[in-house]
Formats: C-alpha cells, structure tokens, sequence
C-alpha cells in the first residue's frame, strides 16, 4: 500500500460517497453479531463504526496504512471492541489471531500488489471466513484522471511530474477472480458497479481523496494552483465517474 499520509480529518468530513458505498457493501457481510472482523483499511474509523453497530456482541480489528488514520481511528472508537492496529501495509499483514471475516470499502486500488493482499487476507481468515470487499476498478475515475494528466502536463506543473504514474492498481472482475483462486479462496465472485458522485465540497473533495498522490509530488505553492486548474478542467458540476469492484470470496474449510 501506498505510504502517504492523508489528511484524516478532511477526509472524515468529506467521504459521504464512500461511507454510502459502505453501507451496501456491509449488507453483503452476513453477520451474527458476535464476530471478530477485520476491517482491511479502516481510514478515519467512520465505517468501522458503522460495521460495529452489526457486532452487539463482537470485535473489529482495524488496520490502515496511513498514520493520521490510525491515530484518528484510534481516537474515535472505543478501544474495548475495536482493536487498531499500528500503521500497516495489508500485503504484509499478519495478524496474531485469525478473523470471522474480512471486510473493505474503498481501499485495495492502493495496494500495488493484489497476489501478496489476497495471500494475507486469506491467511487471516479462519476457515470459511469470507472476503466481503469493494474497491476501485478498471476505468474508475477515468474522465476526472484524464483531466488531471492533462493539466499535469502543462507548466508550471510538468517538470514535476516527468516519468510519473501514481499509485493506482485499478482491476477488471475476471483477473481479480483468478488471484483469489490462487491465493486459497473458494466461491470468488467479482463484478462492476457505476456510482457516479457529485461532491458537495469539490475542491476539499478532490484534493483529499483523488489528488493526494498528485500533490505531494508538487511542492507547497503550486498545490492549490493544481488542484483548481483539474477542477477547472473538468468543468461544473463536477463529476466523478466512479466504477467499483465487488469482490465476495470464502477461504475454504
């Protein structure tokens, strides 16, 4: 996983879309109440509160890779049924016990490296435990990045982001299907879904959650000037055509 830091609170505020995303995809996570989840990329802890609620009698071990995450994940749930876990990058988690199930929202198109995720989650699982997940795919975003490298391409920009292609790993359902096969996973299942967003703060939005990568190859002053130029470039409202991937699979018995 990518090793930037985020901006933890702007985020919190702004990542309504992601936290509805969430919803759908924890109504796909058959629950008795009484599990231990892994909640495979727990940003700001705001949806790890929301799988909390459908576990009255069970636990949640959290982990993100970005520390500003951690510490606010850490700061908003309650430590005695959610356990943090210190930064960690998910192709190389290890856990000291195994979960009931994996749970993700939005988060395993950072992860460069999708054999070495489903090897970890997969080990992570006690038998018959189930990966419910969903991430971006292949063509997410694809107009809005279009405008992004467009605008990174022109100076002032441009000297900085020579040889540059972020961080992205953007899937189709068929390959990811086949990784989880390899990596030990029975009845992998993946398929696309449109959720197209209108953010009600573009420019907290966009700078936040989809030009991270892109700014911190800028230095201090010309940040804003970016972030503004792609919002001017894509034009008004501004709309981002999100895909997703859905990823349902269970470690055999």
């Amino acid at each position: 996983m990518t090793t930037r830091d985020w901006d933890a609170a702007t985020y919190d505020r702004v990542a309504n879309p992601q936290a509805e995303w969430a919803v759908a995809v924890l109504d796909r996570l058959e629950l008795q109440g009484d599990e231990t989840v892994l909640d495979a990329g727990c940003g700001s802890g705001r949806v790890t509160a929301m799988l909390l609620e459908r576990l009255p009698r069970g636990r949640v071990i959290a982990v993100d890779a970005a520390p500003s995450m951690v510490e606010l994940a850490r700061d908003s749930l309650p430590a005695d049924r959610v356990e943090v876990l210190p930064p960690t990058d998910l192709a190389e988690l290890e856990l000291d016990e195994a979960v009931d199930a994996v749970f993700s929202n939005a988060v395993f198109h950072w992860v460069p490296d999708h054999a070495a995720l489903f090897a970890r989650l997969h080990a992570a699982l006690k038998p018959g435990g189930r990966l419910i997940a969903q991430c971006g795919a292949a063509g997410n975003v694809a107009s809005f990045h279009r405008a992004a490298t467009a605008v990174a391409a022109e100076p002032p920009f441009a000297e900085h982001f020579e040889g540059w292609r972020g961080p992205w790993n953007f899937q189709e359902p068929e390959p990811t299907e086949e990784r989880l096969g390899r990596a030990g996973f029975d009845e992998a299942r993946c398929w696309l879904s449109d959720a197209p967003v209108v953010p009600p703060e573009p420019l907290a939005f966009i700078r936040t959650v989809c030009l991270g990568p892109h700014i911190a190859e800028l230095p201090e002053e010309l940040r804003n000037d970016y972030v503004e130029a792609v919002a001017a470039r894509c034009g008004e409202p501004l709309t981002l055509d999100y895909v997703r991937l859905n990823i349902d699979a269970r470690r055999g018995a």
